[in-house]
C-alpha cells in the first residue's frame, strides 16, 4: 500500500510540473517558429528551422532599448528604497515592544492585504497634482516600502540569539552597528529571497506603469511587449513570444544566480 501511495504521489508530483512547465516551453517553441509553423494544426514543438530574426524583429520593433532601461532602472530603485526602509522597521518589530506595538503592526500586516488595483487612483490623482505623470516617481515612490519585507525580515531578525546582541551591547556596539554589523549579514539568504521576489514582481508589472505613464519615454518593457499585439497585419504570435522571451531572461538569469540563497532562506526560516 505504501508503495502505491509512493508511485501515485510522484505521478501527481510530475503531472503538476507538466502543468506549470508547459506554458513556458510552448513560449519557446514558438518563439523560435516561422508564422506559418505557429498556425499549423497538429501544432509542432520543434521547428524545421531556428528563427533567430524573431527576436531581432522583436527587439526593433519599437523604443526596446528605452523600455529596458526602465524596466531596469524601477526595479533597481524600488529594491534599493525597500531594503532603506523594511531594516529600520524590522528591526524595530523584531527587538523591541513599544507603546502601540500591536496597533502599528497590526496596520503593517493589514498591508498586506490590499491590492495595488485598490489605490491607483488616489495615488494616480496624487501624482497628476505634483506633474509627476511623466517622470518615473509614480512607478517607483508609490512601492517604496514592503510591509511583506518587513514581517519577512521580522521573522528572520528574531531568531537572532539575544546572547549574541546581549553580548555586542557588552563591547558598545550601538544599535545601528548591532543592526547593519550583526543582524543584516546574519538575514542575508532572506534579503536574496525577497530582493528576488520584489525584482520580479515589479519586472512584471503590466498595470501599474499603463495608468501611471502618458509617454514613451518611461513606459517599461510589459508595455512594449504587450504593444506587439497590436501591430498592423494580425497578431504574429512568433513576435510577441520572442519579446516575451526578451521579457523573462533576465529574470531567469537573476534567479540562476540565486537558487543557492533562496534554498537557504527556507531553510534559515523553516520553511520547507
Amino acid at each position: 500500500m505504501k508503495k502505491i501511495l509512493y508511485v501515485l504521489d510522484k505521478l501527481a508530483l510530475i503531472l503538476l510540473a507538466l502543468i506549470f512547465v508547459f506554458p513556458f516551453v510552448w513560449m519557446v517553441s514558438t518563439s523560435f517558429k516561422s508564422l506559418q509553423e505557429v498556425l499549423i494544426f497538429p501544432p509542432k514543438w520543434i521547428p524545421d528551422k531556428l528563427m533567430f530574426q524573431n527576436f531581432v524583429k522583436a527587439w526593433s520593433s519599437g523604443p526596446f532599448v528605452t523600455y529596458f532601461i526602465n524596466s531596469v532602472l524601477v526595479s533597481v530603485s524600488i529594491l534599493a528604497l525597500q531594503f532603506a526602509t523594511m531594516v529600520p522597521a524590522a528591526y524595530a518589530f523584531a527587538r523591541y515592544k513599544f507603546k502601540g506595538y500591536k496597533l502599528v503592526f497590526g496596520i503593517t500586516i493589514a498591508a498586506l492585504m490590499i491590492p495595488p488595483q485598490i489605490t491607483f487612483l488616489p495615488v494616480y490623482l496624487q501624482m497628476s497634482a505634483w506633474s509627476a505623470l511623466k517622470t518615473h516617481i509614480p512607478l517607483i515612490i508609490p512601492f517604496g516600502a514592503s510591509a511583506f519585507g518587513i514581517f519577512l525580515l521580522r521573522q528572520s531578525f528574531m531568531q537572532v540569539p539575544d546572547e549574541i546582541i546581549e553580548a555586542a551591547k557588552l563591547d558598545d556596539a550601538s544599535e545601528w552597528k548591532i543592526m547593519w554589523n550583526i543582524m543584516v549579514p546574519m538575514a542575508r539568504p532572506v534579503f536574496i529571497t525577497f530582493g528576488l521576489f520584489s525584482f520580479i514582481y515589479h519586472w512584471n508589472d503590466y498595470f501599474w506603469p499603463l495608468v501611471m505613464t502618458n509617454s514613451e519615454a518611461i513606459r517599461t518593457l510589459p508595455i512594449g511587449i504587450a504593444m506587439l499585439k497590436d501591430a498592423e497585419g494580425g497578431i504574429n504570435w512568433n513576435i510577441v513570444m520572442a519579446g516575451n522571451m526578451i521579457l523573462v531572461a533576465p529574470i531567469l538569469l537573476v534567479f540562476f544566480f540565486a537558487r543557492r540563497q533562496i534554498i537557504k532562506a527556507f531553510v534559515y526560516s523553516g520553511i520547507k
